[in-house]
């Protein structure tokens, strides 16, 4: 009987590999988190700290430094991070070194409800309650405070915040009812009678430029009341 040589060695190179990686399998199992490392992403303003993330964590499955790697489940640290009402989501991952680090994505407020209820909405329009540990400098929202009314609000923000003129500028927004909002500045006197929220970027567009003229004018401080609500036009009042 002729033996076929090279099949043997692929018999036996396939062995040493399946061994191989066994072992390597056995040991990766029985190595333990060595550290356990937060990361933000993003904003760098921290409505929460490393220092909470650790004990939500050591809350929920205990000191995690030196736990065997093979008892962690990834995806459900992931979702006690995110079920924290300050994260917008975050990953798990285990370095080959043994380190536990999750990045974390926090979410962010646009704009302050002053209203019987407190709280911020975020950049999805969804409420997002105030931090210990840091302030947003957004701006403050008041008046009539209802569920379409915020939906309208979370349209005009957006507008804000994409606009260097207005994010820097614009300070508050009051609800006076469904359908009609103010635009408060933060160096200029007068009111901005908005109305609805429909057209808000021909709105807005019109209203940079007849700041620019009044601007180069030297006349802002002229008026009392400027409103946006009439189709393609802007009317003032004077004081």
């Amino acid at each position: 009987m002729r033996i076929n040589w090279n099949i043997l060695k692929i018999v036996g190179l396939g062995l040493a590999l399946t061994g191989l990686y066994a072992f390597s399998a056995h040991r990766n199992a029985l190595r333990t988190v060595s550290k356990v490392h937060v990361d933000f992403l993003g904003d760098e303003n921290l409505y929460i700290t490393e220092g909470t993330v650790n004990k939500l964590l050591i809350q929920k499955y205990g000191a995690l430094k030196n736990v065997p790697k093979e008892n962690l489940v990834l995806n459900t640290v992931e979702r006690a991070l995110e079920a924290n009402e300050m994260v917008k989501s975050a990953q798990v991952y285990l370095t080959i070194d043994g380190k536990l680090t999750s990045k974390i994505v926090q979410r962010k407020p646009i704009g302050r409800i002053e209203g019987n209820a407190k709280f911020y909405l975020d950049d999805e329009g969804k409420r997002m309650p105030f931090s210990k540990n840091h302030s947003a400098r957004v701006p403050i929202i008041t008046g009539e405070i209802t569920g379409k009314s915020l939906e309208d609000v979370y349209l005009i923000l957006e507008h804000i915040n994409t606009d260097d003129f207005y994010r820097k500028n614009v300070i508050g927004i009051h609800i006076k009812a469904e359908r009609d909002y103010q635009l408060k500045f933060r160096l200029n006197q007068f009111v901005v009678n908005l109305g609805d929220a429909s057209g808000l970027e021909a709105k807005f567009a019109n209203f940079k430029a007849f700041y620019a003229k009044a601007n180069k004018d030297k006349t802002l401080e002229d008026f009392a009341v400027v409103s946006l609500e009439f189709n393609n036009q802007v009317v003032c009042t004077k004081i």
